[in-house]
């Protein structure tokens, strides 16, 4: 009996029409069936957001050919629950994916990335789902180098699954120098952020948030590492956020009341 193909849910936080969508739309076209659902516009830096004090908008459109589209005016992870409840009407897709991020999401991004919250929000839905991001913040963005790559995990992961509540976070280096793929860890690295600010034309200031992204993180394990080797980087990630090793340590205070 011949396998059905696998249903693969495509999303994004770079909008509907941001070139690294289509890339991986594409990608994931030579594996299964597709299904987009991606912001009306880009959402970067939306982290897990949702909506809840307004409706939600979800249209089917027809952006390019054969390719079944629809656009959310909703946050990347509202995307995927209505994915989930409106498109697939509770029938989970068998991986989502979400990218390919013009930008990393690397290290502490992960908890700013709407790319990453809607691959979480896949896991949280039990579908198997992994987060794709380049190194490279232009709309010029050439993504060629990584798609071998993005098919041949895709793959893996359909093949072997993932643990549970677990997903990848995979990150690329800008150019067409790399190496292989690094399994790595989160490194410890943070920005430091300043707020430029200036005056609008009533007198009245305005901010502008700007940082540099800083390490002192320098383990060969770390994501950090691997891309600045120019390695491929795959994190596994989880969403359960409990700091296991410090019950310990709570259990033993006294609470005087």
């Amino acid at each position: 009996m011949k396998k059905s193909k696998p249903t693969i849910l495509v999303v994004n936080d770079d909008g509907i029409t941001a070139p690294g969508i289509k890339a991986l739309m594409d990608t994931m076209a030579e594996i299964g069936r597709v299904v987009v659902v991606a912001p009306d516009s880009p959402q970067s830096g939306m982290g897990h957001a949702i909506t809840i004090g307004k409706p939600l908008r979800l249209d089917q459109v027809d952006i390019y050919e054969g390719v079944e589209m629809y656009r959310c005016s909703g946050t990347p992870v509202d995307c995927v629950k209505l994915a989930v409840n409106k498109i697939f009407k509770g029938k989970k897709p068998d991986l989502c994916v979400s990218g390919i991020n013009h930008g990393l999401n690397n290290s502490i991004n992960i908890l700013y990335s709407g790319t990453m919250s809607a691959a979480v929000e896949g896991a949280i839905e039990s579908i198997p789902s992994i987060g794709f991001s380049l190194d490279d913040y232009t709309l010029q963005a050439d993504f060629s180098h990584c798609l071998k790559y993005v098919k041949e995990i895709a793959l893996q992961v359909l093949e072997h699954g993932l643990p549970t509540a677990t997903l990848l976070n995979v990150n690329f280096p800008a150019g067409n120098n790399i190496k292989g793929i690094k399994i790595s860890r989160q490194a410890n690295a943070k920005w430091a952020e300043e707020f430029d600010e200036r005056m609008d034309p009533h007198n009245r200031p305005y901010y502008w948030l700007t940082g540099v992204f800083q390490t002192s993180d320098n383990g060969e394990d770390t994501d950090v590492w691997a891309l600045e080797h120019n390695y491929v980087s795959v994190v596994p990630v989880q969403f359960d956020m409990t700091a296991h090793h410090a019950i310990q340590v709570l259990n033993g205070w006294k609470f005087n009341i």
